[in-house]
Formats: structure tokens, C-alpha cells, sequence
């Protein structure tokens, strides 16, 4: 692939960032068996308010579902361990998207649209929102999404995997404590339901975290997961 003319003021390019994500993204994709292709490009300004990236990672090929399942756990997962393997600095890593089938505008759309609505129900019920924990590039959205209101503010709270964004009027100043999951029932199993605790207190939770697994392993046959020429 011909990599396009880089954005000035960019702190990543493509031509950068391409050779390391081929030979991360090529063995994954291989051990795993997924018939995936990907491309490495510059990032596109679709929703420069709320996301940014200055490089793309854009899958394709018959298994992009199994990416995006599950609010794209997988992806997001693949996208996170990326970034652990460049080292790259939290406050850079809303500089690197992974995508699908435009997964991230949908879901900056979906964000946006809950953003407002939580806002609305605060506003009329003067009750504390909590969504479900995400992470910190989503939970960056909700609060853009809210950021021009006057009537309610958000927060984050929480720690860790747990983290979550909460809405509240904007004249509480105690801001509640998080809504935690329930822990799993003894003997194992699972009780079902949204295992991120949401829909507490009338709020019903948006967005997953993805799981941490450092995993690396040595980069396999010719032609396996490779950035298309």
C-alpha cells in the first residue's frame, strides 16, 4: 500500500507505525486462524471533536464479526495490546484507532446520542446516571458529548477496570460512589445479565472494556494476516 501524504502536526505516521503493526497484527491473526486482512492509513478527521487518530488500522475480510462482537471486544483488545507493544504514552493513545465496517463513527454516534439522553433523564428525575465501565478513550466521548451543558456535569469514578463515567446534577457536589458488578456465585458459573453492573439506579450502562492479555508470539508463515500491497 502506498501510504498517503502524512497530516502535518502528526505525532504518529503511517510509515512509522506500519512495520511494527504488520508484525504484531500478522502472527495474531495467523495463530488464531482468522481470515482477516488489514490496511495501515492515515487517520480520516470523521469526528475530530471527539476522536482523532493520526493512524488507522482498518480490518476487513470474512471475520470481522467476530471482532466486533460483543461491542468489539476483540478489537479493541487486539487495539490495546498494539499500543502496549509501541509503548505508546497514555495521552497518545487516542492517536491509534483500530476499525471495522466504520465500528468507531457508529459508536462515537451511539456515545454521543446516550451522552444526551442520560442528560435528559437527570435533568428530570435529578438522579445520578452511572454507565458501564469503558475505557478511557469512550469515557472521553461522554464527556465531550456533555460538555456544553449547564443543568448536569459528568464524572468519572471508579478505578481500574471498574472505572466508569457517572451524570449528576450539576449542583451536587458529592459525587456517588460507582456501581460495582456482583461478584460471581459461589461453584462458579455465571448469573447472566450485564456482568458490567449496569442498569442500577435507573442508568443503563454502555460500553465494555477490553481484556489485557500480553501475549506475543513470533511472527508466522508468509502472506498470514498481511497488510494488503
Amino acid at each position: 500500500m502506498a501510504a498517503a501524504e502524512e497530516r502535518p502536526n502528526s505525532r504518529y505516521t503511517v510509515a512509522e507505525l506500519a512495520p511494527d503493526l504488520e508484525e504484531f497484527l500478522g502472527p495474531v491473526i495467523r495463530l488464531t486462524g482468522f481470515e482477516l486482512e488489514f490496511d495501515v492509513v492515515e487517520g480520516a478527521h470523521a469526528h475530530p471533536d471527539f476522536e482523532d487518530p493520526d493512524v488507522v488500522v482498518k480490518f476487513s475480510g470474512p471475520d470481522v464479526d467476530l471482532l466486533l462482537a460483543n461491542r468489539a471486544e476483540l478489537l479493541l483488545a487486539l487495539e490495546h495490546l498494539a499500543m502496549e507493544m509501541l509503548d505508546m504514552p497514555a495521552e497518545d493513545h487516542s492517536l491509534l484507532c483500530f476499525d471495522a465496517n466504520d465500528y468507531r463513527v457508529l459508536r462515537i454516534e451511539e456515545l454521543r446520542l446516550s451522552a444526551m439522553t442520560a442528560a435528559e433523564k437527570v435533568k428530570r428525575t435529578h438522579t445520578p446516571f452511572h454507565f458501564n465501565p469503558m475505557s478511557s478513550r469512550e469515557r472521553r466521548i461522554i464527556h465531550l458529548s456533555l460538555r456544553n451543558e449547564t443543568a448536569v456535569r459528568s464524572e468519572s469514578t471508579g478505578t481500574g477496570p471498574f472505572r466508569q463515567v457517572v451524570v449528576v446534577p450539576a449542583d451536587m457536589k458529592e459525587i456517588p460512589p460507582p456501581i460495582m458488578p456482583p461478584p460471581p456465585p459461589r461453584g462458579g458459573g455465571d448469573r447472566g445479565g450485564d456482568r458490567h453492573g449496569g442498569d442500577r439506579q435507573g442508568g443503563r450502562g454502555f460500553g465494555d472494556r477490553p481484556r489485557r492479555d500480553h501475549g506475543r508470539k513470533p511472527f508466522g508463515r508468509p502472506g498470514g494476516g498481511r497488510r494488503r500491497p
